[in-house]
């Protein structure tokens, strides 16, 4: 299991993101990054809920409330009333539970 301070540490040391990784993972990776359309990029057309997931955070940082509403409950997320980065945390932490390694 990859943990959320291994995975930031990733993003601090690299440009672009391995392939390898889900694309919900891939999205929260350019976020930090600083683009968010690259973020939205990847993940407005998965139909995952981990991508519905990001796709919700990521209306929400842009500030389009009645989409991320959209997009919490198409994912089956509750909407998340925190902070972004708190939020961006929460996420990441949730879904590395499922990567075994970046590779």
């Amino acid at each position: 299991m990859v943990n959320l301070a291994e995975f930031q540490q990733l993003i601090a040391q690299h440009r672009l993101c391995p392939n390898t990784l889900p694309k919900a993972l891939q999205a929260l990776f350019y976020d930090k990054k600083g683009d968010w359309e690259k973020a939205h990029e990847i993940v407005q057309n998965a139909s995952d809920n981990d991508s519905g997931w990001v796709h919700a955070y990521l209306h929400r940082k842009e500030g389009d409330l009645s989409n991320a509403r959209y997009w919490y409950r198409r994912s089956n997320q509750p909407e998340f009333s925190g902070g972004l980065n708190q939020e961006w945390e929460e996420i990441a932490a949730c879904l590395l539970q499922n990567v075994s390694s970046f590779g």
